[in-house]
């Protein structure tokens, strides 16, 4: 038995971690008007300075059936038996259903599905808790343990700007404005595989102090903990709330993440997100 771990891009998984642990990714796109852009190729900065200059918010797409069963195809022919395929939440994105079809599409390779009901890096805790366990347990196990993690494993974010929430149409422009003027900056989380909202703030300072307090009382109980500070081409800011987090929880580990294209066309620039998961992970140290 061989088995490959398969994410998709919007984990956002480190490149040294990926190349270590043989992590393959299949891309999720963003497009803008009629150009396609490939996630895992394009810059996020990049990303950040068009789409502040655009009247109209961009739009995503999954992987293909087909890009999914070419992959398949090429693990298969360097020998993989299984994979591990660990996907943004089905309830915000096709993917996760994308390889399911495509692994029954595919003979002499099986493929083991797994919906994260997250995104990002949250989502990569997944991710690196199957490629420590690839070696060790078998791949039915390695999903047992995953669905298992889901218990202590969640994450929520903190919008800056209600500009692409009005221009992905959930708000009006009316709605935005005044929010805007309010100063309303909502946190959303997942429920049941989708992103909603959780509450609102009045200013960023206030929101932050929120995720902090969410953050302690839901780990509390737990022996071993990782997070991470996901931010949306804010990377200064993202320093500055890491440091206050080790100060004020020196004991766990706290890395630091991005929202990359695909995430960042529905948080906008300068969201922040902090997850967390009651793992420590060999391949952070």
């Amino acid at each position: 038995m061989k088995t490959a771990i398969i994410t998709d891009s919007t984990a956002y998984i480190p490149a040294e971690i990926q190349k270590a642990q043989d992590i393959h990714i299949i891309s999720l796109n963003v497009i803008f008007k009629n150009e396609i852009f490939v996630e895992e190729e394009y810059n996020p900065q990049t990303f950040y300075e068009r789409m502040r200059t655009e009247k109209e918010l961009p739009t995503t797409s999954q992987p293909t059936t087909g890009a999914y069963v070419a992959l398949l195809e090429q693990l298969k022919s360097e020998g993989y038996t299984d994979c591990i395929s660990i996907h943004l939440s089905s309830g915000i994105s096709g993917t996760y259903q994308n390889a399911i079809s495509a692994g029954a599409m595919v003979d002499g390779i099986t493929l083991h599905a797994f919906d994260s009901e997250l995104a990002a890096m949250a989502m990569g805790f997944y991710v690196l808790r199957a490629a420590e366990l690839r070696d060790v347990v078998s791949p039915e196990e390695i999903l047992a343990d995953l669905e298992a993690m889901k218990l202590k494993t969640n994450a929520y974010f903190l919008v800056d700007d209600l500009k692409n929430l009005q221009k992905g149409g959930r708000l009006t422009g009316a709605q935005a404005l005044i929010g805007s003027m309010l100063q309303v900056k909502p946190i959303l989380h997942f429920v049941d595989t989708k992103i909603v909202p959780f509450d609102k703030v009045r200013t960023k300072k206030k929101g932050i102090k929120l995720l902090k307090d969410l953050f302690a009382a839901e780990i509390k109980d737990y022996q071993d903990v990782t997070a991470v500070l996901i931010h949306g081409n804010s990377e200064s800011e993202a320093d500055t709330i890491i440091a206050e987090l080790k100060s004020e929880f020196p004991q766990i580990t706290i890395i630091k993440s991005y929202f990359g294209p695909v995430i960042g066309t529905h948080l906008g620039e300068k969201a922040i997100g902090l997850g967390f998961t009651n793992k420590k992970f060999d391949i952070l140290k």
